[in-house]
């Protein structure tokens, strides 16, 4: 005796097509926006914020120099000058010892300040990426944090120029070099700060050795 079974087709019924539509439209909308956000958005807010950051170290790095040796430098306490018998200049010395302290003053003070700085943060509103001064200052602000990457170095640099018959002008630089790491949502950027600070000028009468004067033993 043959038995004849019919064929069974396996249906697979989607439960909630309409929830399940939403759901992907809004997966593939929220990727496309962060897409955009990482691409556009996050580069304007990390130039905008280096930008500032730089502005902003800069000035309290500056500030910081002018108030302490203003009061505390003095050249002729710095560099001693040597001479022979005849009047003409054989030695320019400089003090190191002094000359660091000054400098060891600096990058504790600028550290204490920059610490400061790290803990406020930096706000940037989202204005400032239309590049337009009319929308500068609209739109919601982004809150930007920072961390400084290792310690603030500084060196000195002596540069002579001619400044006139048997006249030298001895001018004294304070370069100040930092890194930070400014941070967002999703993205970060290192900065280099370098500051370049005019620390003294003089004019010198006399000739002036040709050995050059060593200031950062």
């Amino acid at each position: 005796m043959k038995y004849y079974t019919k064929k069974s087709k396996i249906r697979f019924k989607i439960k909630h097509p309409k929830l399940i539509l939403v759901i992907i439209v809004i997966f593939v909308l929220f990727n496309s926006i962060m897409y955009f956000i990482d691409k556009n958005i996050l580069p304007a807010v990390l130039n905008i914020a280096e930008e500032e950051l730089k502005r902003e170290a800069t000035t309290i790095i500056n500030e910081t120099a002018l108030d302490i040796y203003s009061n505390q430098f003095n050249y002729s306490d710095m560099i001693i000058t040597e001479k022979d018998n005849d009047g003409n200049i054989t030695m320019l010395r400089a003090d190191t010892v002094k000359l660091n302290y000054l400098s060891s003053r600096l990058v504790l003070a600028s550290n204490d300040k920059i610490g400061k700085l790290q803990e406020m943060g930096l706000k940037v509103p989202l204005g400032y990426m239309t590049k337009n001064l009319v929308f500068y200052n609209l739109g919601p602000k982004i809150n930007i944090n920072m961390n400084q990457i290792g310690n603030i170095t500084s060196s000195y640099e002596s540069v002579f120029e001619s400044a006139g018959i048997n006249q030298t002008r001895h001018k004294i630089y304070l370069h100040v070099n930092m890194k930070m790491k400014i941070v967002v949502p999703l993205n970060s950027k290192d900065v280099e700060i370098a500051c370049e600070i005019p620390i003294a000028e003089t004019i010198i009468v006399g000739k002036i050795p040709n050995t050059a004067i060593e200031l950062n033993k």
